[in-house]
This record gives structure tokens, C-alpha cells and sequence, in this order.
């Protein structure tokens, strides 16, 4: 009994208390959930969800067994394959910069996936490859068709968000799957991975049948390893799930620029997440002339907050779900978004870059991707890389590519093009284009279109074949200058990508994907041959085959039976003819 006593005495002294195991773990890691409510100039409203876990623990040396925010699935998979930073993109719909402006994070249509993977990996290909088929499995998605016929290695474009020690291309891999549609089978497990699930927090509105009626739809993950403090001695790893829905006047039914929670989600909030150190809905008010504002919002917020937001001073009403002062006047926050005027669409402000790509010519043998860039800044010039990443049966004629800005020849100062292997990769072009100011830049390169083995075409190939979005970078100048902010006291929607210096602001931007035409076989013809053939052979092989198999019997007349001599003496008695 003593020993027992002992024993026990011995497991209290080392473990640690429930208040001493709770300060620990809040130390290590912590959870930040927001809203941001954007109303555009179109006079649909976009809702952009942020939750951002931060660990602090090293997961590529395998050491972390206990999980408690940071989803297992996730920290298993950075740590076993040797992933420096993942982002995965799927996205239904598209984002019109020319009337919505700059996104807070744009993705293009279907599903894009690009990683930096660690220098000790060996075989970056066959990590990549085991990489896509596990994200497929987690996100019910059809990552598994990545393979090195859509996948890239860009040079100049996608350099690392977190920590690098440095940036060798080749441990980067690039890939878009166009034609992939999102549904809720993809958002289930991405709800999932939240500390909270749905059930609490800001995520009880992610509600699939409202979100999904909607005209845009894109949910991301980014896992990238960031500084733990400001000296970054040691490494912390973050995890943003985000995700931005944009619902429109006509699809809604309401018929009016009013919005609510409630309209939008037909829910309201409740309380926050209880394992959320941070819990905020931003509203933007901005200004969108001189004179005064527009917009109005009820119940009235819990403090305003300015920044300078992608070159643009912005004004925010901010709800903080942890205030007490929230939820004491009603169990639930609605947020309501009133238009104090109507808006002149005169008064649209257009985005300083934006871009658009179309497919010309006629004829389905040859063809030209066009590519306009505009640059609307009155007096300022910059620098924009673009890539382009063109399947391999679509040949294209590099000598015919030319670029134009204002009538004139416009020499990019850097071209990296990869030429594609048929069936094995695609071509791959980036270009470093200078826009002049208030310019429009054109870009556009022909190409053949090849043919195809009949096993290799869809089942739906009149539908056509899909080109994925041309990607733009670029440091716009910026109308204000920003000052340095703490990334930790800022929100989540301005501190993505970090500005390199105050007085421009990094942008990546897609185009439209393309859809083109490939010379296609009758595929009903196949249909109509097995059909006339089987018909042939049945009718002729059956009647041969009858013949040859049939057995022919003479038969004697016979004088009949009982029943035919009964019949012929009642005929007879009748009258009748006998028989």
C-alpha cells in the first residue's frame, strides 16, 4: 500500500496542473478567426473568411506527437514529405477584377496547387506526385490527376511567401486542373480541419447551400513557416484557411443592395469559437467618393479601424465576438449593410492593374491567344511577370509572339520559355513586361492545334478543352504610402503577402481560363458501324446457321384420329362437308 501511495505521489508531482498545461499549450499555438465584408461597386457584397492557426513547434524533424489545433492530417503530411510551403486552390467561378477590384486573395477557376519542397528532399517528382494523390484524398478532389503533363516548374513567378533560406525553381511545382468543379464534397473536409469544425465561431455560417449560391466560390489552404518573433531565431508554421464567396443582386432574389448576415447565410453569429484567442467581423466603409460615405451599418461596431489596404486608404466597422459588450442587447449579431444612396456607376473605381485573354482566329487548325494587360496608373510605370501555361496539344509558334504597348514593339528584358513534349509536358513561357503608364499591353503568340488518338478525348469533347489562367505578379505603386505594421495586431486580410517596401504592394492576379476546340472525330459513328454490323451478322450467320442445322421430315397424310372421325359424323349429320 505504501509503494502504491508513493507511486502515485511520484505521477502528480509529474504532471503538470490543468492551468499550467492550458498557459503551455496557449503558448504554443493559437487560433485567429475573421470576416471580412466587402461591399463592391457592382453592388454585390464579398465575404472573405480567415482562420489562421499559428504553431509554434518544428514539424520537419518529425518530433510533435500531440496535436491539439493544427490539424494531424496536415502537420503529418508537411513533416513526412518534406513540404516548405503549401497553397491549394479550388474555385468555382471567376473573379472580375474590372468591376469588383482587387481581390484579398484571387485564385483561378478549378483547382490550383503549387509547393516548395525542403532541399533534403531527393526526388522532388515522386514527393510531388505521393503529395497530390494524398491531397486528393483529403479534400475529396481530383488532385490525383496532376501529373507531369499539366505540372510546371515557373522560374521567376510564385517565389516563397514564409521563411526561405533560398529559392532553387526546382524544388517548386506548379499545376492547375481547370475543368475541376467545386461542390460540398469538397467543402466538408475543409470545414473539418477548423479547431471549431462548424459549430461554433464564424464558421456556423459556412452553410453549403448558401455558399454554393452564389457567382464566385473559392475556398484555399496556405501552410508556410513564418518567424516566431521579431529576432526569428526560431520557426513558427502557419496554417490560413480562407475562404471567399461573392453573392450577387440577381441570384439572391432580393432584388435590392441591402444585405445582412442573415440574407447572406441565412444564419447569424452566436458566440465565438471557444478555443479562439482572436474573433472579429470587419465591415469595409470606405468612402467611395469625397463627399461622404454610403454605407451604414447596424448594430452599431464595437470599435473602426483605418489602414492602408493594397494601396488604398480603407475604413472598417469592426464586430470583436470576444467583447462582452456584443451580445448583451441580443443573443446573436446580424450585421446589416444599408446603401444611404443610390450609387452612380460613373463613380466605379477601376483597379490600377487588371488584364483579360480571349482565343482568336477560325478555323479549327490554327489559332492565337490574345492577352491585354492595362496598367491605369495616371503617371507611374512597373514591372509584371506573366506566365503561361499552354497544353501540349496546342503547338505553339514562338517566332510569332509579339508584344505591343501603345503601337509600338514592346522587348520583354526577361523570356524563359519551355517548349513542350508531346503527352509528357506542357509549355511553359514567363515573360518580364514593362506597362507604361495609364498603357494597355497586348500580348498574343499562334498556335496549331494537334490531333488527337481517339482513347485520349473526353467524354463530352465537343465541350472543348480547357487552358489554364495566365498568372500575373507585380509590384503596383501605391496611391498612399503604408507604413510597417506588426502582422500579429493587423488583420488577417492585409498580411499575406507582405509589402516589400512602403510604397508598393505586391498583386498576383489570374485571367480567364480559355476554352478551345480540337479538330473531333464522329464518335457516333463507331455507334452506328457496331450497330449495321451486329445487325448483318445476326441475320445472315442466323440464317445460314439455320439452314445448315435444320432437319427436314416428309410427313405421310394418316387417316386421322378418333376425334377427326367424331368430327366428320356430326359434320355429316349437319350437312357439312366432311373433312
Amino acid at each position: 500500500g505504501r509503494a502504491a501511495a508513493l507511486l502515485l505521489l511520484l505521477l502528480l508531482a509529474a504532471c503538470p496542473g490543468p492551468g499550467r498545461a492550458g498557459a503551455g499549450r496557449e503558448r504554443r499555438d493559437a487560433l485567429r478567426e475573421e470576416l471580412l465584408l466587402s461591399p463592391l461597386s457592382t453592388g454585390d457584397v464579398a465575404a472573405t473568411f480567415q482562420f489562421r492557426t499559428r504553431w509554434d513547434a518544428d514539424l520537419q524533424r518529425g518530433a510533435v506527437s500531440h496535436y491539439r489545433l493544427f490539424p494531424k492530417a496536415l502537420g503529418r503530411l508537411v513533416a513526412a514529405l518534406g513540404v516548405r510551403e503549401l497553397h491549394l486552390a479550388l474555385t468555382q467561378g471567376f473573379w472580375r477584377t474590372r468591376f469588383w477590384g482587387q481581390p484579398p486573395l484571387q485564385a483561378p477557376a478549378g483547382a490550383e496547387l503549387w509547393v516548395w519542397f525542403q532541399p533534403t528532399v531527393t526526388d522532388v517528382d515522386k514527393a510531388w506526385k505521393e503529395l497530390s494523390n494524398i491531397l486528393s484524398g483529403i479534400f475529396c478532389a481530383s488532385l490525383n490527376f496532376i501529373d507531369s503533363t499539366n505540372t510546371v516548374i515557373p522560374t521567376a513567378s510564385f517565389k516563397p511567401l514564409g521563411l526561405a533560406n533560398g529559392t532553387d525553381h526546382h524544388l517548386l511545382r506548379y499545376a492547375v486542373l481547370p475543368r475541376e468543379v467545386v461542390c460540398t464534397e469538397n467543402l466538408t473536409p475543409w470545414k473539418k480541419l477548423l479547431p471549431c469544425g462548424s459549430k461554433a465561431g464564424l464558421a456556423v455560417l459556412l452553410k453549403a447551400e448558401r455558399l454554393f449560391h452564389s457567382s464566385y466560390h473559392s475556398q484555399a489552404v496556405h501552410i508556410r513557416p513564418i518567424c516566431r518573433d521579431a529576432s526569428c531565431v526560431a520557426v513558427s508554421w502557419e496554417l490560413r484557411q480562407t475562404l471567399t464567396v461573392v453573392f450577387d443582386v440577381f441570384s439572391s432574389g432580393q432584388g435590392k443592395k441591402d444585405w445582412s448576415l442573415f440574407k447572406m447565410f441565412s444564419r447569424t453569429l452566436t458566440d465565438a469559437c471557444p478555443l479562439a484567442s482572436q474573433s472579429k467581423v470587419y465591415v469595409d466603409i470606405s468612402p467611395k467618393n469625397k463627399e461622404k460615405e454610403l454605407l451604414e451599418v447596424t448594430p452599431p461596431p464595437t470599435s473602426v479601424h483605418e489602414a492602408v489596404v493594397q494601396g488604398d486608404k480603407k475604413t472598417y466597422a469592426v464586430y470583436d465576438l470576444l467583447s462582452p459588450l456584443l451580445f448583451n442587447t441580443s443573443r446573436s449579431l446580424n450585421v446589416q449593410l444599408k446603401w444611404k444612396r443610390p450609387q452612380d456607376s460613373s463613380e466605379m473605381p477601376i483597379p490600377v492593374l487588371h488584364a483579360q485573354r480571349y482565343v482568336g482566329g477560325y478555323g479549327l487548325q490554327t489559332g492565337e491567344i490574345c492577352t491585354l494587360i492595362y496598367n491605369t496608373h495616371p503617371h507611374r510605370a512597373f514591372p509584371v511577370i506573366l506566365l503561361e501555361t499552354v497544353p501540349w496539344y496546342l503547338r505553339l509558334y514562338v517566332h510569332t509572339l509579339t508584344v505591343i504597348t501603345k503601337g509600338k514593339e514592346n522587348k520583354p528584358s526577361y523570356i524563359h520559355y519551355q517548349p513542350a513534349q508531346d503527352r509528357r509536358r506542357p509549355h511553359l513561357l514567363e515573360m518580364l513586361i514593362q506597362l507604361p503608364a495609364n498603357s494597355v499591353t497586348k500580348i498574343t503568340i499562334q498556335f496549331e492545334r494537334a490531333l488527337l488518338k481517339w482513347t485520349e478525348y473526353p467524354p463530352d469533347p465537343n465541350h472543348g478543352f480547357y487552358v489554364g489562367s495566365s498568372v500575373l505578379s507585380a509590384l503596383v505603386p501605391s496611391v498612399i504610402a503604408m507604413k510597417d505594421v506588426d502582422v500579429e495586431q493587423s488583420p488577417l486580410f492585409t498580411s499575406l503577402f507582405p509589402s516589400s517596401d512602403g510604397s508598393s504592394y505586391f498583386v498576383r492576379l489570374y485571367t480567364e481560363p480559355l476554352l478551345v476546340n480540337l479538330p473531333t472525330p464522329d464518335f457516333s459513328m463507331p455507334y452506328n458501324v457496331i450497330c449495321l454490323t451486329c445487325t448483318v451478322v445476326a441475320v445472315c450467320y442466323g440464317s445460314f446457321y439455320n439452314l445448315l442445322t435444320r432437319t427436314f421430315h416428309v410427313e405421310e397424310p394418316s387417316r386421322g384420329g378418333l376425334a377427326k372421325r367424331l368430327a366428320n359424323v356430326i359434320r355429316k349429320l349437319r350437312g357439312v362437308p366432311l373433312l
